[in-house]
C-alpha cells in the first residue's frame, strides 16, 4: 500500500508554506515536511514563502535541505507572497525558480544583531548585576553595560563573516556575480518588480503563476496538477474565537522576540 502510496506522488505536486519569522520550530516542521515530498518521490515542490526571514542557522538548514531535494531530481519553484525578505531571500534562492508578486516586500540582504543596554536604567532604579567570568568576552551584549571598542569589533567580524555566506548563496542560486550581488546588498528592500530587474527573481506573477511554472519544469499537467500541502501549522486551540487573531499575533511577535534575542539574524526588521 505505502508503494502505491509513494508511486502515485511521481505525477503530483508537493506544496509547503513558510510563514512568518524562520526560527527552530519552522526549520523542524519544514525539514519534516521535506522529508516527506522526498520518501513520496513528488516529482515538483511549490514552496511559498511569506516571511520576513528569521535565524541564520535555521535559514541556512532550509535551504541546504532543498538543495538536496533538487539534487535528487525534484522542480522547486517559490512563490514569493507579501514579504519575502532577509532569510526568506536566501531560503528561495536554493530553489531552482523564483515567482514573485510585482508588490512583494522583498531584499534586506543582510545581517543583524541586536542587544539591549539598559545600564542607565537600571542604575536609575538601583540594580547591579555582579558577574564572574572565563574570559572577556564571555557576557558580550550583556543588558547592564555597553559595548566596549574590541567587542564591537569582534561582533562586526562575526556579522562579516556571516554577510559573506549570504551573498555567496545568493550569487550561486541566482547566477551572478558577488561584486553585481554586493551592489544592492545593502539591507536595502525592494518592490518584486525591482527584483526582478536586479536578477533576484525570474518571473512576476502570484502563487498560481509559480504553479503552472513547476508544473511545466516537472512536465506535468500544468490544468490538472494540484499542489498538495504538506507540514501544515499546527491549529491553535483557541484560534476560532473573537480577538484571537490579534492575541496570536502578539504571541507569535512576543515569542520571536524571545526566540531570536541575541542571535545574529538575516531578518527584515524595520
Amino acid at each position: 500500500m505505502g508503494w502505491l502510496w509513494r508511486r502515485k506522488s511521481k505525477r503530483r505536486m508537493a506544496r509547503i508554506e513558510i510563514e512568518g519569522a524562520i526560527s527552530g520550530s519552522t526549520r523542524q516542521r519544514v525539514l519534516k515536511a521535506l522529508r516527506e515530498v522526498q520518501e513520496r518521490e513528488f516529482p515538483a515542490l511549490l514552496l511559498r514563502i511569506d516571511s520576513p526571514g528569521g535565524t541564520v542557522g535555521d535559514s541556512q538548514e532550509i535551504h541546504a535541505a532543498l538543495l538536496r531535494l533538487r539534487d535528487q531530481g525534484c522542480k522547486v519553484v517559490a512563490s514569493f507572497g507579501n514579504i519575502s525578505a532577509s532569510g526568506g531571500v536566501y531560503v528561495g534562492v536554493a530553489a531552482d525558480a523564483i515567482v514573485s508578486n510585482p508588490g512583494t516586500i522583498t531584499g534586506s540582504i543582510g545581517v543583524i544583531l541586536r542587544g539591549n543596554n539598559l545600564s542607565e536604567l537600571l542604575q536609575k532604579i538601583g540594580i547591579r548585576f555582579e558577574t564572574v567570568k572565563s574570559g572577556a568576552y564571555k557576557d558580550i551584549l550583556s543588558p547592564d553595560r555597553a559595548l566596549s571598542t574590541e567587542e564591537r569589533a569582534l561582533l562586526q567580524s562575526l556579522i562579516d563573516s556571516s554577510y559573506d555566506q549570504f551573498v555567496t548563496a545568493v550569487a550561486e542560486g541566482r547566477n551572478l556575480e558577488q561584486t553585481k550581488v554586493r551592489s544592492f546588498a545593502d539591507g536595502r528592500v525592494f518592490s518584486g518588480a525591482q527584483a526582478k530587474d536586479l536578477g533576484l527573481v525570474d518571473e512576476l506573477g502570484d502563487e498560481e503563476a509559480a504553479r503552472r511554472l513547476a508544473a511545466r519544469l516537472a512536465d506535468l499537467d500544468e490544468e490538472r496538477c494540484k499542489p498538495v500541502t504538506l507540514g501544515k501549522p499546527r491549529k491553535r486551540l483557541l484560534q476560532n474565537l473573537p480577538g484571537s487573531r490579534l492575541l496570536t499575533k502578539l504571541e507569535q511577535v512576543l515569542n520571536t522576540e524571545l526566540e531570536l534575542s541575541g542571535q545574529p539574524l538575516w531578518m527584515h526588521r524595520p
